[in-house]
């Protein structure tokens, strides 16, 4: 079996369902033989970031791995930011890079697109990726590349591939079958069995959800923990549209100081607070002013679980989950006084000129006539309304924060997964990934894009409001999306968008793109609350 053919193989049995790719010199003959596999579809786009985050995004919607493949250097080096936030966020990203062959390697000369070292690239990748291989040995190179993909699929984090240009038709033998993750049973019976009696003791238990949830595709098994133990559940702020879809007992999102009053005193106040795949992060907490107390928390996360001072150290969280199931009863009648969170509705669709506080009614106006839509958002004060959305699918890069994940990480969703999504990005964003919509006709997909132009980078402002260097271009987005291929609007009115709404969902076939027009210096109340808790937040003010 020829390497290139072995290793689409593998992916695919591992539940990869496309390849996004920007070819390049060195990677011309895997691409060529990608394409004439045709065992994987590859999606081509046109920078190596937004590849890097249509992948990232399909592995989230699809809790499975997402696939990017880059030439050496030019290519891989321009990856190395979306991998380093697929990696803070535990997202599994197969990065697949090209490398100059093996003559090339002993020629003496330096080979174009080298960093200081031939061997730089792979370096560098070692700090942002779980496993690493050099498929070069037709011996051991069936048994790498299950090493590296299963990683993935264990860790929940990127992995990278490394293909001299010369061996893509090397013969090897098929790639082993993925190998259950071995769980010692006791362990994590033991485990749950202390679990459950913490959450029995306490008088005010709470579950708390987050991105591992996702990750291992386990928002049904943990819908139904919840309503076994009749057990409140609330996301993370990274957690966010976890559970959308199911009939947990969810409440809403924790954003501490930021965020409702009732579910931040639930959280705070909890004896018994169950945090399942939650990262312990500044955009997670730092917002609480240290009212948390992790000595009462239990913390299912990244293959163990704490239980106040002491841990369990190999405990999967899909076995954990498992574990509580079998063991679940109701652990009594809940005391919780909160009640699920009312998202804001009923938009005046007046003349007035548009605020950021209208975004969410209007696109929770939208989503209860025609139905809810996946969302991608970019970082900025557009992630911060779609706290006030209603509940439905969301990725976001809300922990490491990294600019331009919208509109790439939209069209994976749409490739991945064939649900028409919902992108909210910032003019700022926009401006480093937007260009990508020129691929939405070529590759037959049309998302509806939402820009908030302020001629600004908002949320920068708001930690530094009299500096100049925030102040962008007032670009026309409208007229941008016409020469890309798609429909524009531009909205500067309560009923212009409700209309550039309503006309942007009924159109199907070309991406949509409403622009929408406000002032600088005005923010939505989420992110209005959120600055006033991070300045009161040292170490999150200094991130800003």
């Amino acid at each position: 079996m020829k390497l290139v053919a072995a290793l689409l193989e593998a992916l695919k049995r591992r539940g990869a369902s496309e390849i996004f790719g920007i070819p390049g010199d060195f990677a011309l003959p895997f691409f060529r033989q990608v394409e004439a596999e045709g065992r994987l579809p590859l999606y081509t786009l046109s920078n190596e970031p937004a590849l890097g985050f249509a992948a990232d995004a399909s592995a989230r919607f699809r809790s499975g791995l997402g696939v990017a493949a880059v030439t050496y250097g030019a290519g891989a080096f321009n990856i190395v930011h979306p991998i380093a936030g697929a990696y803070a966020e535990k997202s599994p990203v197969v990065v697949i890079s090209a490398a100059p062959g093996r003559a090339e390697a002993e020629s003496g000369l330096l080979v174009h697109h080298q960093g200081p070292r031939l061997d730089s690239q792979a370096r560098i990748f070692r700090e942002i990726t779980q496993a690493q291989a050099r498929l070069d040995d037709p011996r051991t190179a069936p048994f790498e590349i299950a090493r590296v993909l299963d990683c993935a699929l264990a860790g929940s984090r990127p992995v990278y591939l490394e293909i001299p240009r010369d061996v893509v038709e090397m013969d090897i033998a098929p790639v082993p079958d993925p190998e259950p993750e071995p769980v010692d049973e006791e362990a994590v019976a033991s485990c749950a069995e202390e679990v459950l009696a913490r959450l029995a003791r306490a008088s005010r238990p709470l579950l708390m959800v987050g991105v591992e949830v996702r990750r291992y595709d386990l928002e049904q098994q943990v819908a139904e923990l919840a309503r076994a133990l009749r057990l409140p559940v609330v996301t993370s702020f990274l957690g966010r549209g976890l559970l959308s879809e199911s009939k947990a007992p969810l409440l809403g999102t924790y954003l501490g100081r930021a965020g409702d009053p009732g579910i931040a005193r639930l959280v705070e106040e909890s004896d018994g607070l169950l945090l399942l795949g939650v990262v312990l992060s500044d955009t997670n907490f730092g917002v609480a002013a240290g009212r948390l107390d992790l000595r009462r928390v239990i913390h299912a996360f990244d293959g163990q679980v704490r239980i106040g001072y002491y841990a369990y150290p190999a405990v999967p969280l899909r076995a954990l989950v498992a574990a509580l199931r079998a063991r679940a009863r109701p652990l009594g009648e809940s005391r919780v006084t909160v009640r699920r969170r009312r998202y804001p509705r009923g938009l005046r669709a007046d003349d007035q000129p548009l605020h950021p506080n209208d975004i969410a009614p209007a696109i929770n106006d939208l989503f209860a006539r025609q139905g809810p839509m996946p969302i991608a958002a970019d970082v900025g004060d557009c992630l911060f309304v779609a706290m006030d959305i209603e509940e439905t699918a969301l990725v976001a890069p809300g922990y490491y924060a990294g600019m331009g994940f919208g509109v790439p990480a939209g069209i994976g969703a749409q490739l991945a997964t064939g649900r028409r999504p919902l992108v909210l990005v910032g003019d700022g964003a926009f401006q480093m990934t937007g260009m990508e919509l020129a691929n939405c006709r070529r590759l037959g997909i049309d998302p509806v894009v939402v820009v908030f132009n302020n001629a600004s980078w908002e949320m920068l402002r708001a930690f530094a409001p009299h500096a100049r260097f925030n102040d962008l271009e007032q670009m026309d987005f409208r007229a941008l999306a016409q020469a890309l291929g798609g429909d524009g609007y531009r909205v500067r009115t309560r009923r212009e968008l409700r209309e550039a709404l309503d006309q942007a969902a009924g159109r199907r076939g070309r991406f949509q793109l409403i622009e929408l027009l406000l002032p600088r210096g005005v923010m939505s109340d989420t992110l209005a609350r959120f600055v006033a808790a991070a300045r009161k937040t040292p170490s999150l003010e200094r991130a800003a």
